[in-house]
């Protein structure tokens, strides 16, 4: 067998050759496409409903929130398995499903068992469901900073609010904010908090502090 595949692939060298190329291009397309991660999310597809009752015992949340809960959610389809924890005022149920169910069309059901699951509820509970992700999902970041650091950029109207050709910055209630310490208090607050900021790190004598309710 071995002896004819290398005769055939000795023959036909340019068919074999053409047949390499057109393999390496589909590869190198795919990784290109292929989302690379450096933690894979293994983690199941899941929908966890999270309950708060501040006046009922892990008991009470047990037999009165928790097994209703888990009850309704019995026979959706791609259902898994369901898991549960019951704290003192608090209710966790997550409900399993396999890889081949969408998690919208997962979280479409548990939404609609969880109205029918209302009705035998205590009074003025409302069980909620969590946010689509989990411990490896995507974290994100924010940041604020300033549009305009030091007035760079910014457009400049002498003896109207907002920064001025000077490098201060004036207020719109007509204050001229001419330190580095004043002009890192925001415009809005500037009014009240600026003796505030300029009291932190006083060499001597009492730190005072401004507090606007």
């Amino acid at each position: 067998m071995f002896d004819r595949l290398i005769d055939l692939s000795v023959r036909f060298r340019w068919g074999v050759l053409v047949a390499v190329l057109a393999i390496s291009a589909v590869g190198v397309f795919n990784v290109l496409r292929l989302p690379i991660d450096a933690v894979p999310d293994i983690t199941n597809k899941q929908v966890q409903i999270n309950t708060v009752a501040s006046s009922l015992s892990p008991t009470e949340m047990e037999t009165r929130v928790t097994f209703p809960i888990e009850t309704a959610l019995a026979g959706i389809p791609g259902l898994e398995s369901t898991r549960s924890i019951s704290r003192n005022g608090f209710s966790q149920v997550t409900a399993v499903f396999t890889e081949q169910t969408d998690v919208y069309f997962a979280r479409q059901q548990v939404s609609e068992r969880l109205v029918q699951a209302g009705e035998s509820l205590p009074a003025g509970i409302e069980p909620s469901m969590g946010p689509v992700s989990t411990g490896l999902g995507e974290v994100l970041m924010w940041t604020v900073a300033y549009e305009h650091p030091e007035g760079k950029g910014a457009k400049v109207v002498d003896g109207q609010p907002g920064w001025q050709s000077d490098g201060s910055f004036l207020t719109a209630e007509r204050e001229r904010l001419d330190t580095p310490i004043a002009r890192a208090v925001p415009p809005d607050r500037a009014g009240l908090d600026r003796a505030a900021a300029a009291s932190v790190g006083s060499g001597r004598g009492r730190c005072r502090q401004h507090r606007r309710l």
